[in-house]
């Protein structure tokens, strides 16, 4: 049976199943170590969904898709593969997707070198094609990305965050990548700066509406059942929290901050600022700010002609904010 992302994908099958064999090819290596790892990458890949973004933005300017767009969608692939994994690392985490992280079963010296390796890999595939506009625009969203994580971690230590903090964060370590996927998808069919720029935004929305997703399932929902209260657990500030702190007088918002900062991974005062996030409209004013983002990126997408390929991307973005994990 086709699952939701298999349907939505139907305009760029070909494309997507033309990628994966070029994308293969891009990773290879003549160092034995190497290529295994490469093999294990590849085979615990998730839904593609940054390469889908890639071919859709390609096929609302043209349908027929040159050979700078599966450049393009592989540049991203590698670059975000290699932050991946130097994530792992840095979070000295084992598993990634369900599968052991490269650095739990090569070690952390071994995963910092195949993340170096990656990041050349793409270097180089855009160097010898001379995609430097594509080259340009991927690395600008690794620098955010980077950015952003090192911003997350200057406010966490004293969970100071404002909401406008709390969207520049997210706008760098998620939605930029999302932004550059759709930058990239047009701009490797030779669409002009003005162009390039309203599907970067356009990326951009869906990334901010995805991330505000993610936020909410750390509160659980009627379909995914009890919360799990993980970015709490690691004293992430997210919109659901910041929005409930906002609101309350200045002795709730210590004893939460409290709960928060001394939670030790105890459940009843994980629980305690779930309860206090839901009785304070935290969620209600997330979905908010998520539908609003939903309906900006519809508009933007809008401007360009009716096409299957819009067709999909409507519900590609659907799908983003309806997903259940």
């Amino acid at each position: 049976m086709s699952s939701p992302l298999d349907q939505i994908q139907a305009p760029i099958a070909i494309e997507m199943q033309e990628f994966e064999k070029k994308f293969r090819q891009s990773m290879q290596s003549n160092v034995l170590l190497l290529d295994k790892i490469m093999g294990y990458i590849v085979k615990r890949k998730g839904k593609q969904m940054r390469p889908m973004f890639v071919f859709f933005m390609a096929k609302l300017v043209q349908e027929q898709i040159p050979d700078a767009t599966y450049r393009g969608a592989a540049l991203i692939e590698l670059l975000h593969t290699a932050t991946l994994v130097h994530d792992d690392v840095v979070d000295d985490s084992n598993y990634r997707r369900g599968f052991f992280s490269v650095n739990a079963l090569w070690k952390n010296k071994i995963a910092v070198l195949v993340g170096d390796y990656l990041l050349s890999k793409g270097l180089l595939l855009s160097l010898n094609n001379d995609d430097f506009g594509l080259l340009k625009i991927v690395s600008n969203a690794v620098r955010e990305m980077s950015e952003g994580e090192l911003l997350q971690m200057e406010k966490a230590r004293r969970l100071d965050i404002t909401e406008e903090v709390y969207f520049d964060i997210i706008r760098q370590k998620t939605a930029s990548l999302i932004a550059s996927c759709c930058a990239v998808g047009v701009s490797s069919v030779g669409a002009d700066a003005a162009l390039v720029e309203r599907a970067r935004l356009f990326g951009e929305k869906v990334g901010l509406a995805f991330q505000i997703k993610d936020d909410l399932f750390d509160y659980g929902t009627a379909e995914i059942g009890k919360p799990v209260g993980i970015d709490i657990k690691e004293k992430k500030m997210t919109l659901p929290l910041i929005f409930a702190l906002q609101k309350a007088d200045w002795l709730t918002k210590r004893q939460i901050i409290y709960q928060v900062k001394n939670n030790n991974g105890k459940s009843e005062r994980i629980n305690a600022v779930i309860d206090f996030v839901k009785k304070s409209g935290g969620l209600e004013y997330s979905i908010q700010c998520m539908n609003k983002l939903h309906a900006d990126a519809l508009e933007l997408l809008h401007t360009f002609p009716a096409s299957p390929s819009r067709d999909s991307l409507e519900q590609l973005i659907r799908y983003t904010i309806e997903r259940e994990k």
